[in-house]
């Protein structure tokens, strides 16, 4: 198994589900919650992410042949799309839409919208099946990518449980700038994507 596919699946799974980034949207959305009810909502949000993420590692190439779509235009589009993304996380658009949506106290975010489209949004799904893919069909790598897709998971469920305490660390300022050194980070491994895809098209050496 190529050890470099690994830290670069790895990499681009943290910067994709952003971990830092839905600290200040959690406890936005969280507001007047007790701590128990936090710890709920955290951990059933991602339980559900990491079930949509599976589902789509294992069977999105097989629905993208269904309807005729190749893994290196899926490739090129996903990218694209990751790119898109980035620029997000670096003008603070990302940030603003996530902020923007409010919740009751008492209301339920588990499922909608933490789980999806926070966590496991298009960005994510789009993430799973290109790496899948680039794993060509060998079990171990895509279970290593399941595997690390659920560690990320794990990841963003403790930055969830310590929300508080990144609030008075970080502030706002402080979550911005890593927010926007993962854009930069995403921006670049997104273009490597295109290549890759447009490499496997054949049109270009």
């Amino acid at each position: 198994m190529d050890t470099a596919f690994l830290i670069t699946a790895a990499a681009t799974l943290f910067v994709v589900l952003d971990p830092p980034g839905l600290v200040p949207m959690f406890i936005a959305l969280t507001r007047g919650m007790s701590p128990d009810r936090r710890r709920t909502i955290a951990q059933r949000g991602c339980l559900i992410a990491a079930g949509i993420l599976t589902v789509f590692a294992l069977s999105g190439e097989a629905v993208l042949g269904f309807i005729g779509i190749t893994i290196h235009a899926f490739r090129i589009a996903g990218g694209i799309l990751l790119f898109l993304t980035a620029l997000d996380m670096l003008f603070e658009r990302r940030t603003q839409r996530r902020e923007g949506q409010q919740a009751e106290p008492e209301h339920d975010i588990s499922v909608f919208p933490l789980a999806t489209p926070l966590i496991a949004g298009p960005g994510a799904i789009a993430t799973m099946i290109l790496l899948v893919g680039q794993a060509g069909g060998d079990w171990a790598a895509t279970g290593a990518v399941i595997g690390l897709m659920f560690v990320v998971v794990a990841v963003t469920f403790v930055f969830l449980l310590a929300a508080d305490t990144f609030e008075r660390w970080l502030g706002r300022t402080g979550t911005l700038v890593i927010t926007r050194l993962l854009g930069m980070l995403l921006a670049a491994l997104s273009v490597q994507f295109v290549i890759d895809g447009v490499k496997g098209t054949g049109l270009v050496g």
